[in-house]
């Protein structure tokens, strides 16, 4: 005896696996970023969705699958953050997926059947240009700001590093997404395989010029910068005095600038003139100016700021950065009216943090001028390279990730130290209170051993410094306008092809055969 089917059954049955289908191959790109850290992958880990979405039976499936699948990514590369948000980050997955419904539509179209060759070869400018616009959307900070870039998997990479010294960040996201699409339509479309290797060599050899005729930046002396990490405590006090004891402990190293992690001072200093004084008198012990970050209610301004804040023998300096751009519900909520329940499901902010105003540069006694970051700024490709063009030689990020120890975002947030001093062509220090702390040289490279967020300790970095511009400096973000405009000439091409296209011929009335008559009217 057969099971009965109705009418919607097998319907219904494929498209829950088929979503499911979109769901997973959507996050596999996740598996390319830290802590897997499989930066090879990035390169294949499109291919499945590609196929999928060309393959949808309509545009309606076509923007479900490439929703399901930005969905996907989204749970996958900020999973570290269920434990804050609970359900919550599942909603904002979903909200943010919507982003990759008309990437899916654009996927279908310019991929789907049997594409021409010339159709398939625009496929892979128009593929990654329309998920760089993807980027570039949600890179918006109200959204969660520039997080899991394709292109930032490629952090440790040293050709792609080079690409972004020229292009960005952005510029690696498209190659990736191009490689991946080339890949896609080799697969389908055997006929394509030849023009599609061909696509991969042009991919290879650009890589390969721009990594050997790019230029390097000079050097131009070192400084000798400390990073104090403190580690998990969760008393104020007790961390301030874990972090006086290890920068104590420097003593006799011959430091100049000695870094401090994110919130590693709970109280306003000029409202605690004792901790400035105890941190004055660390930098006049070792010789060496002292960046603390403050966390606190301000004693001249309303609300409670995040703040660099760099001390000398004398106490502190008058140099202060306010962070500019904070991590929404963790340091505010957006639209509190409408999302403060998010307080009663998670971690979210219960008070919101004030912004600053304008970024700052610094300078330290030995005139090298320092540009800070705080937390998540460090994820922004222009706040970097705005304080270079400022004048800045060394970035610093103090950030602290405490409530994600034992998940990939300590390693996530470390590695993105590479993609800013790959941009801009200068060292950065990415501090942080409990790990992972790194150092990075002018071409993005490690300098040293990151501090693993089981330690609690003071390091030593030995930092080159370097003078130049890079292309990325001088000319900003040219790679994200090229795909705008790819994108603008390709949905022009597809509008005068819809202009161009004649009508249907309406159908022809039926022919007589030899034994009808006309029917004659009634009388």
């Amino acid at each position: 005896m057969g099971i009965p089917v109705g009418r919607h059954g097998p319907r219904l049955s494929s498209a829950w696996w088929r979503g499911a289908a979109a769901l997973l191959a959507g996050a596999l790109p996740a598996l390319a970023f830290p802590a897997p850290s499989l930066w090879w992958f990035a390169y294949l880990a499109l291919v499945p969705l590609l196929l999928l979405v060309r393959s949808a039976v309509s545009v309606r499936r076509a923007a479900l699958d490439g929703w399901l699948g930005g969905t996907g990514f989204m749970l996958a590369v900020h999973h570290w953050l269920f434990p804050s948000l609970n359900v919550f980050i599942v909603v904002l997955a979903a909200l943010l997926g919507l982003l990759w419904a008309p990437w899916g539509v654009l996927v279908r179209s310019v991929m789907g059947g049997a594409p021409s060759a010339p159709r398939a070869l625009a496929a892979v400018v128009v593929v990654p240009s329309g998920w760089l616009a993807v980027e570039l959307v949600r890179s918006w900070q109200g959204l969660g700001g520039p997080w899991g870039l394709l292109g930032a998997s490629q952090w440790e990479v040293t050709p792609a590093l080079r690409l972004m010294s020229v292009g960005g960040v952005w510029l690696v996201s498209l190659l990736v997404v191009a490689v991946n699409t080339a890949v896609a339509l080799g697969v389908v479309l055997p006929r394509m395989r030849t023009a599609m290797v061909s696509v991969l060599v042009v991919c290879a050899l650009t890589t390969g010029a721009v990594w050997m005729w790019a230029p390097h930046m000079a050097r131009d002396g070192r400084l000798k910068v400390a990073v104090v990490q403190p580690g998990v405590i969760e008393n104020g006090d007790a961390r301030f005095a874990r972090s006086e004891a290890l920068t104590r402990s420097l003593a006799g190293q011959h430091v100049d600038l000695v870094v401090w992690g994110e919130s590693s001072v709970g109280q306003d200093l000029s409202a605690r003139p004792d901790l400035a004084a105890r941190i004055a008198k660390l930098s006049q012990d070792l010789g060496a100016d002292i960046l603390v970050n403050v966390d606190a209610r301000r004693s001249d301004k309303p609300g409670i700021f995040k703040s660099s804040v760099l001390v000398g023998p004398d106490g502190p300096t008058g140099q202060r950065y306010d962070k500019m751009r904070l991590v929404p519900f963790g340091e505010y909520i957006p639209a509190r009216s409408l999302l403060g329940w998010a307080t009663s499901v998670g971690k979210a902010a219960d008070e919101d943090r004030r912004r600053g105003t304008t970024p700052v540069v610094m300078t330290l006694p030995g005139a090298v001028r320092v540009g800070p970051l705080v937390c998540f700024e460090s994820a922004f490709p222009d706040m970097s390279r705005h304080l270079v063009r400022m004048g800045a030689q060394l970035l610093i990020a103090q950030s602290s990730t405490s409530s994600f120890q034992d998940t990939w975002a300590p390693a996530q947030h470390a590695s993105l130290g590479a993609l800013r001093a790959a941009e801009t062509g200068r060292p950065m220090v990415h501090a942080t209170l409990t790990g992972i702390s790194a150092v990075y040289g002018p071409d993005g490279g490690r300098v040293g051993k990151w501090l693993p967020t089981s330690a609690s300790t003071a390091a030593v970095y030995d930092v080159p410094l370097a003078t130049g511009t890079t292309p990325y400096v001088r000319l900003g973000d040219w790679a994200v306008y090229a795909a705008l405009g790819a994108l603008v000439l390709f949905c022009a091409g597809e509008a005068e092809r819809a202009l161009r296209k004649p009508a249907p011929t309406p159908p022809a009335p039926p022919a007589r055969t030899a034994h009808e008559s006309p029917t004659r009217p009634a009388r």
